[in-house]
């Protein structure tokens, strides 16, 4: 899938709460349908620079759900304000203008692509990162892949995003299985109890895991996915200015030696291509407040 060159103006068409979080949505005449776990380059066309008057950079986001428009698609984006980036894109409103440049990136691939006879695929998402998690899980329910959803979430006012994953009545999707750490929702801990535990079943090796969240809980769904010898693929962050390759900003070293661009070799990787050190990498790297 090829990018339109450039980047390219597009008229913010909604920005709803979500339970601490923001879902705003993009109206992109021009460019094609992302695919689950690639990402976007985002800037507002006013009121993007600091007090100084000097632009910030770009903001690497992940889209969390597609849909028709009149004409092109529409992008929704999860987003949390923690940054004067990110705090912007809080402030959103209809009409205004985003200039975006994606979809970039490599994305989530068909668990056969990993087992031949993979019996289906096993989804863990963590706060914000259940984003790109939410256009997976759709396709695959409409390519009648089988499969689990596992998200958890800090407490209840990081718990956004939930709606991304309910159904046309507005119910949670049957597949979903929640986990918080305060215990408002589903099972008091992290998310990864409930993954540990259906790795401990026999027909653990079957099923490949698809994983998007905070260092930690990557490092830590890495970590049981290859006790258990199961395949799984991360969605990584790291601070990005670019988002083709050129600036080097998003590196991460490969267990063997080297490094890999997250924005070019990833952002979704195969949990053996990284090692403990690169999982970790990207701590704090949701938003930086990089300046040009």
């Amino acid at each position: 899938m090829s990018a339109p060159f450039g980047r390219r103006s597009c008229e913010v068409s909604e920005n709803r709460a979500s339970a601490g979080y923001r879902v705003f949505s993009l109206l992109d005449p021009e460019g094609p349908q992302p695919a689950p776990g690639q990402f976007y380059m985002l800037a507002t066309a006013e009121r993007w620079s600091g007090g100084d008057g000097r632009p910030f950079l770009p903001r690497a986001i992940s889209v969390a759900e597609t849909g028709p428009a009149a004409r092109g698609v529409r992008l929704d984006f999860l987003i949390e304000g923690v940054g004067p980036g990110t705090d912007r894109f809080c402030e959103l409103e209809p009409g205004e203008r985003v200039w975006i440049t994606g979809p970039l990136g490599n994305a989530f691939s068909e668990p056969r692509q990993q087992h031949p006879d993979a019996a289906g695929a096993i989804l863990v998402g963590g706060g914000i990162g259940v984003a790109p998690l939410a256009l997976l899980r759709r396709g695959f329910s409409e390519r009648g892949v089988p499969h689990r959803v596992l998200l958890g979430f800090r407490n209840r006012e990081h718990s956004g995003g939930l709606e991304l994953f309910c159904s046309a009545a507005g119910a949670l999707c049957p597949e979903v299985r929640l986990a918080s750490e305060d215990g408002h929702a589903g099972h008091r801990g992290y998310v990864t109890d409930l993954l540990a535990t259906i790795l401990a079943g026999d027909d653990a090796r079957s099923g490949v895991v698809y994983s998007c969240g905070p260092p930690p809980m990557l490092e830590a769904v890495r970590s049981l996915c290859a006790a258990h010898e199961v395949a799984c693929q991360l969605a990584l962050e790291s601070p990005m200015a670019c988002g083709f390759g050129a600036c080097f900003g998003c590196a991460v070293p490969r267990p063997e030696g080297g490094y890999l661009r997250l924005c070019v070799d990833g952002p979704v990787i195969w949990g053996d291509e990284v090692g403990p050190t690169a999982a970790d990498a990207d701590a704090g790297a949701r938003e930086r407040d990089l300046r040009l």
